[in-house]
């Protein structure tokens, strides 16, 4: 197995503000493209886990196999196990990981799942053929990322072009690639793939509900994460400039026309027999 490195730095961090849309994720929401193919005996392996709501969904959807949970920060891992514990899932087990070096045997899985993942990470091609090292002949490496740059909104807000364009470059200064969704087939050709469906779905925040939920997420985030630090620290912002791209975000918010979108890019590689 390949050395363990680190190649890039978590930009979202473990904030309450983002664990707020973490633990909002579920299968059903976020893993849509790859439930078709799952059958009740898989072993699965689900990387970046954070909180563990997508993979004690895909637990309960396995229920004679097993899904093993991995992220890098020890920490989350309690609250993933946590979440399996409440629901009495007994086909789950958590560990601290490495997609550029899994601890894992070659063709250990019958699937291999990463959401939102790719976009963070400094070697994604790397990253790909670490996934397809573990998967088993036949399986599937599954891989769901947005892309920043397909996202879109209405109505025009100079304020939310300023938090695009800043959360661009101190993604891109941590050492990901933002806009992921978009080049993930393209990874995956380079990792050695053959048999790819490349496909997309969305997120859509339009009710009342889902616009004051959204952007008090990423008002707050603005302000107080990892990803606030990071983007004073590394000089793209100061705080005044932070607290206007929050307050564009509650004003978006407050707007009874708003609406936003996120585009994501998904793949389904199939590994050769």
């Amino acid at each position: 197995m390949p050395e363990a490195r680190e190649t890039a730095v978590y930009t979202h961090g473990h904030h309450e503000s983002v664990l707020r849309s973490h633990t909002w994720r579920t299968a059903a929401n976020s893993a849509a493209y790859l439930l078709g193919s799952l059958k009740p005996q898989m072993r699965i392996l689900d990387i970046g886990c954070g909180p563990g709501t997508i993979t004690a969904d895909l637990a309960a959807l396995v229920p004679e196999g097993h899904v093993t949970g991995v992220d890098r920060a020890p920490g989350i891992l309690e609250r993933a196990r946590a979440t399996a514990g409440q629901r009495g899932l007994t086909n789950t087990d958590f560990a601290v990981g490495d997609v550029h070096a899994l601890d894992f045997p070659d063709d250990t899985f019958c699937v291999v799942h990463a959401h939102q993942v790719l976009q963070h990470v400094g070697d994604p091609v790397r990253a790909l053929r670490e996934m397809r090292r573990v998967t088993r002949p036949g399986g599937l490496v599954a891989v769901r990322d947005a892309d920043y740059a397909a996202m879109t909104w209405y109505p025009a807000s100079p304020g939310l072009d300023d938090w695009l364009d800043l959360y661009h470059r101190v993604a891109r200064a941590n050492g990901g690639e933002p806009d992921a969704g978009r080049r993930l087939k393209s990874w995956a050709l380079a990792a050695g793939f053959t048999d790819i469906t490349a496909t997309s779905a969305t997120w859509t925040f339009s009710t009342p509900e889902e616009r004051q939920w959204w952007s008090a997420l990423w008002a707050d985030r603005t302000l107080a994460s990892a990803y606030a630090d990071r983007a004073t620290r590394g000089g793209h912002a100061t705080e005044e400039r932070l607290r206007a791209v929050s307050e564009a975000w509650r004003e978006w918010g407050r707007r009874e026309d708003g609406w936003f979108a996120v585009l994501h890019g998904e793949i389904l590689c199939r590994k050769d027999v």
